[in-house]
């Protein structure tokens, strides 16, 4: 594995720590930073590995397989936790969901016509979609776990659902993307 692929593979850490704090039953305040800590950690780790790679000239095949799929599981795993809590709701999940693993199967087949298919455009545009996503159902709850009083909650959880909405429309526009893609190599 490359410098790159370390990097990469802390998302496959930190993405199953962050679930167990999310749903660790003792909660308490204190664990609102250290969510909020495991969030942008696999954040950071993602913008980081890409640019690890092209700067040591260690881009491959591994790479480009192995850094979508981080960033799948990470992605599944903090909106399972958002859809869990009644931040997000579910149906755009399930979108989401069987998009990604469209994806990866798609992956796979152009694989085994020796091509490993990066990131597109459009897969970094939904990128930002879901962070944006995550950002704004973490701050939800982050709210609802601090007990802050007001409408705070209902209305960070509508902007969540406005950035999910526009993620679910960018990411099925991407995934007719890449089957275009798989089909011009068929």
């Amino acid at each position: 594995m490359t410098l790159a692929d370390k990097v990469t593979a802390l998302r496959l850490v930190f993405a199953p720590c962050f679930f167990i704090a999310y749903i660790l039953p003792i909660g308490g305040h204190w664990i609102v930073p250290v969510l909020w800590a495991l969030f942008f950690i696999t954040e950071i780790t993602d913008l980081i590995d890409g640019k690890v790679a092209r700067s040591r000239k260690e881009v491959s095949d591994f790479g480009k397989l192995f850094d979508p799929f981080a960033d799948t599981l990470v992605w599944l795993t903090f909106f399972l936790c958002f859809v869990a809590d009644g931040i997000l709701p579910v149906l755009p999940f399930l979108i989401i969901l069987y998009r990604e693993f469209g994806i990866l199967f798609l992956r796979n087949l152009m694989l085994k016509k020796g091509v490993a298919m990066g990131a597109r455009k459009g897969g970094k545009v939904k990128a930002f979609g879901y962070m944006f996503t995550g950002i704004t159902s973490l701050l939800a709850s982050s709210v609802q776990r601090l007990g802050i009083e007001g409408p705070y909650f209902d209305i960070i959880r509508y902007i969540a659902w406005g950035f999910l909405g526009i993620s679910v429309v960018v990411a099925l526009i991407s995934f007719f993307d890449y089957l275009g893609v798989y089909r011009k190599t068929a």
